[in-house]
């Protein structure tokens, strides 16, 4: 954020490259590392440590370069994918597993995107690696490797149906089908008339079954969200989003009827981080957050939530003030921006830790926890690709 405190940033500064190891003694907290203020449990460290958390919608580079090159002067020579040591770091030391990097952007950019992402693998071969199958989780390691899953945040890239073939082959395990926007497959969230799934979503949702492909259909208006769960043999995702009741009405948020749907088809649904989705007015912290999870576990069933927090390490609000306006500018007026963009104290590289600590004060039990961390993900990831 913007207005970090100081002794955030100096922990992460003061970090480095230590491996990321947690003192299994037997005393009330501790911090996850010795520069760090904020103490945690062993009950919490344990949970993070010992499961694979999935953050279904994240990135592991900094989202602030992203928007600068937007109107930077020659943004194709900027590499927005760089990631620096410290926040290789960052990303190793968060207790996340799994990434998925997934971008809104033009149907001629996602080939690029897909090859940068390739490329970022091979820019850190000790540290970073593509999932392409559940097996492949087998070859992480908690602060030391992390995993990331191709996507895109629109299947405008799919000009024809072979194309689902072609990008499953370079590595592209979900496509959300449609972002904020109508397309030829179907309607976003903020079209003023949504039309559901045309003719040919349905065939390039069939497509996506065949190869093993996940649907997406976070950002979609609320009949082509439901049109899918109804076409797809496969379990639709609902990789980042809130709770429509809880938000004050938000349309880039989902109904009741579509949790339930989603719930009895035995998909996933990841709560998102991004303000306005999560609630209209004050607070809107960590604690509200949870009100989603809470929301959509009796709604759908606890093995039908996770995560997809929708930021970088650092969240929106640490991005440069120039950075936030070019974001918000694209958007209309729909998505109803604060000033803030993050929530309290869901907005930093620790997280997952947080997240895990308020779950624990509700009286989630550990089971229920790993299932929301990303054994959920995992369950429903089995599912859809296997081909």
């Amino acid at each position: 954020m913007v207005n970090i405190n100081h002794s955030r940033r100096k922990f992460m500064r003061t970090a480095g490259t230590a491996a990321l190891a947690f003192p299994m003694i037997n005393v009330a907290s501790f911090t996850v590392f010795a520069a760090s203020q904020k103490k945690y449990s062993a009950k919490v460290i344990d949970l993070v440590n010992e499961n694979h958390v999935i953050d279904m919608l994240s990135t592991p580079f900094p989202l602030g370069p992203l928007w600068l090159s937007v109107e930077a002067e020659n943004p194709k020579q900027n590499d927005i994918f760089k990631i620096t040591d410290e926040y290789l770091q960052k990303v190793l030391s968060s207790g996340i597993d799994i990434f998925h990097p997934a971008m809104a952007i033009s149907a001629d950019s996602v080939m690029p995107l897909i090859a940068r992402l390739n490329g970022l693998v091979g820019d850190h071969p000790n540290h970073i690696r593509r999932i392409g199958s559940v097996a492949d989780f087998d070859d992480l390691k908690k602060g030391f490797r992390v995993g990331i899953i191709l996507g895109a945040q629109n299947s405008d890239h799919f000009h024809e149906v072979d194309d689902v073939d072609q990008y499953y082959h370079l590595g592209q395990r979900i496509s959300q089908l449609t972002y904020n926007s109508r397309n030829l497959i179907g309607t976003g969230s903020t079209d003023r008339i949504d039309g559901g799934l045309s003719n040919y979503g349905v065939e390039i949702i069939e497509r996506m079954n065949k190869v093993g492909m996940a649907v997406d259909v976070s950002h979609c208006g609320d009949r082509t969200t439901l049109d899918a769960i109804e076409i797809s043999k496969k379990p639709v995702l609902i990789t980042h989003s809130n709770v429509r009741k809880l938000s004050g009405g938000h349309i880039r948020c989902k109904t009741d009827d579509v949790i339930k749907k989603m719930g009895e088809t035995g998909s996933v649904m990841g709560i998102s981080a991004v303000r306005q989705f999560i609630s209209d007015k004050e607070p809107t912290g960590i604690e509200q957050l949870i009100d989603h999870i809470d929301y959509v576990s009796k709604l759908a069933g606890i093995e039908h939530v996770g995560i997809g927090s929708d930021i970088d390490m650092d969240g929106y609000d640490d991005m440069p003030e120039k950075a936030k306006r070019i974001l918000k500018s694209v958007y209309r007026s729909s998505y109803k921006f604060r000033e803030k963009l993050d929530v309290d104290d869901f907005n930093h590289p620790k997280r997952t830790f947080d997240l895990v600590d308020g779950l624990i004060r509700r009286g989630y039990s550990d089971d229920n926890i790993r299932n929301i961390l990303g054994d959920n993900y995992k369950r429903v990831l089995k599912s859809i690709w296997t081909s």
